[in-house]
């Protein structure tokens, strides 16, 4: 049954709404990296409390290279649909540990070691979120609109930065500093984790796509490791083929080495980037 427009578009919803809580928590962090310096690593100098807050969201980031090289052969092995529940699952668990975790004042030490586990988790699943995303994004797209299609990918992320900063902009206008300081920085917290079951649900009416079940063949985990070992120069952006690749948006970075490691001939495609 061929599928129609609205089809399409609500399967692009389903797909990219993992990648709006990601960058939606990314974002809200930043916005509210002092407040939660201040309630998860006081100390009397609120710069080394602002170090410590960014140290922690750097975490994040350290870790996304680990899940990609973790979850992204399990992906390949089980199909995307799975795979993609799985990363908002982690993610969903990231969230609800930074929104609920009590103060430093309430727990002690505890508080900044929880909070840096969900970055860990937050982190650990959007490495592999954003090439899954846009793997199927691209799987799913009719012919002559894959970089149509897998630029919903970003999208998706710039709709949730713009939906952060409103929020963000309405507790500044409407709590008082102190009020917001307290705990009116956690409400964008709680609505992220409000939202996580309608993300789920609406994730879990994912169908695999027709790409990936018509292969008979699916790649073990070393051959992974192989193709990614081949084509490495690609991986870490210095092919000279290649010569703005770290430069491009991160869902068309993704695209190109998904697909470079079923076609060796793309270099030569993308020589004008």
């Amino acid at each position: 049954m061929q599928e129609t427009r609205l089809d399409k578009a609500k399967t692009i919803l389903r797909v990219t709404s993992g990648n709006f809580l990601e960058m939606y928590d990314f974002f809200l962090f930043g916005i509210y990296a002092r407040q939660i310096g201040q309630t998860f690593f006081p100390s009397d100098d609120p710069y080394a409390s602002l170090m410590a807050t960014f140290l922690s969201f750097a975490a994040g980031f350290a870790m996304r290279p680990i899940g990609a090289l973790a979850l992204g052969p399990y992906i390949d092995r089980i199909g995307r649909r799975k795979g993609l529940i799985l990363t908002l699952s982690i993610m969903a668990c990231g969230t609800i540990l930074i929104a609920f975790v009590p103060a430093y004042a309430t727990i002690g030490v505890l508080a900044p070691m929880l909070v840096v586990l969900g970055r860990l988790l937050q982190g650990f699943s959007a490495g592999v979120e954003l090439g899954g995303v846009s793997v199927y994004l691209s799987e799913m797209a009719t012919p002559g609109n894959k970089g149509l299609y897998v630029s919903w990918q970003s999208a998706s992320q710039q709709v949730a930065v713009v939906f952060a900063a409103l929020l963000g902009y309405a507790i500044a206008n409407l709590m008082t500093p102190e009020t917001a300081s307290n705990w009116g920085w956690r409400i964008p917290f709680f609505i992220g984790c409000a939202i996580v079951p309608f993300l789920y649900m609406i994730r879990r009416k994912l169908e695999e796509t027709a790409e990936f079940a018509a292969r008979k063949i699916h790649p073990t985990t070393a051959q992974i490791f192989a193709t990614l070992g081949a084509n490495w120069s690609i991986v870490l952006g210095v092919n000279p083929n290649f010569p703005n690749f770290s430069m491009l948006p991160q869902p068309l970075q993704a695209t190109i080495v998904f697909f470079a490691a079923v076609d060796n001939n793309l270099a030569s495609r993308y020589r004008l980037l």
